[in-house]
């Protein structure tokens, strides 16, 4: 089971997504259940992003919205990043 650690930075942008997406609220708390159960599920579509952003993977919360996450494979830890659209988080 990996282990969710949230950073201050992380929750300001969370809350601040929350207020605008209240309806989402119940499919994130989902996707992260998930992301700490199997962090490679097929719903989560889990994927290193390129670029810049290359150390960054990108989960799916619908099809809409993402959580970019730093996944540290080796301690199974799992940091959130970002939250928010694909264009807003990419």
């Amino acid at each position: 089971m990996s282990k969710l650690i949230f950073t201050e930075s992380y929750e300001k942008r969370a809350k601040k997504f929350f207020k605008q997406h209240p309806q989402l609220i119940k499919q994130y708390e989902k996707t992260l259940k998930l992301i700490e159960l199997n962090p490679l599920h097929p719903s989560l579509r889990l994927h290193k992003l390129k670029g810049k952003q290359g150390d960054i993977y990108s989960v799916s919360i619908n099809i809409s919205y993402r959580i970019t996450i730093d996944f540290i494979i080796e301690k199974n830890t799992i940091i959130p990043v970002d939250i928010g659209s694909h264009s807003e988080v990419y």
